[in-house]
């Protein structure tokens, strides 16, 4: 049974997200990384195409979870899945059941749209992790991510 707190994200919830962005932004210990604003993330989520989604958790009409997520896609399973970008509960809000509420409506998402996998990136020092293999998450510790930003990024893209 869907657990009623959580739902898609609407317009008038954009707010609210950017707030738990910056909060996740200080509690993975980066606040001075996190440059979104709620023009970004509206534009994101309800622009003409959008490529993002999102659910959120109200709990008596305040928002204090979300989970922001895209589509990716496997070659090997030949169907999309879901890559889940952020994940966040208020500290106020941990042990509710909402974590696990928010991640089961993604899982629902790939079942009903016959999505092969739901996979996300999380540190290594976050203690959700226990959680996250409670659940059957698998770590994907042979896999290392890799990222490009900034110069190195434009320099590559020099290249092409």
């Amino acid at each position: 049974m869907p657990d009623d707190r959580i739902r898609r994200i609407r317009p008038d919830d954009v707010e609210a997200a950017v707030g738990l962005v910056y909060d996740l932004a200080e509690y993975e210990r980066a606040p001075d990384e996190c440059h979104l604003t709620p023009a970004q993330l509206r534009e994101a989520l309800f622009g003409e195409a959008p490529k993002l989604f999102g659910h959120v958790a109200e709990v008596d009409g305040e928002i204090v979870g979300f989970a922001v997520w895209f589509l990716n896609y496997s070659t090997w399973r030949g169907v999309h899945g879901i890559y889940l970008e952020d994940l966040y509960v208020r500290a106020s809000h941990r042990g509710s059941g909402l974590g696990k509420a928010l991640l089961a409506a993604l899982a629902a998402e790939c079942v009903a749209n016959g999505y092969a996998r739901l996979e996300w990136s999380v540190l290594d020092w976050n203690p959700a992790t226990e959680f996250y293999k409670a659940l059957g998450a698998v770590p994907m510790d042979e896999w290392t991510v890799n990222r490009l930003t900034d110069a190195p990024l434009q320099a590559l893209a020099a290249q092409a």
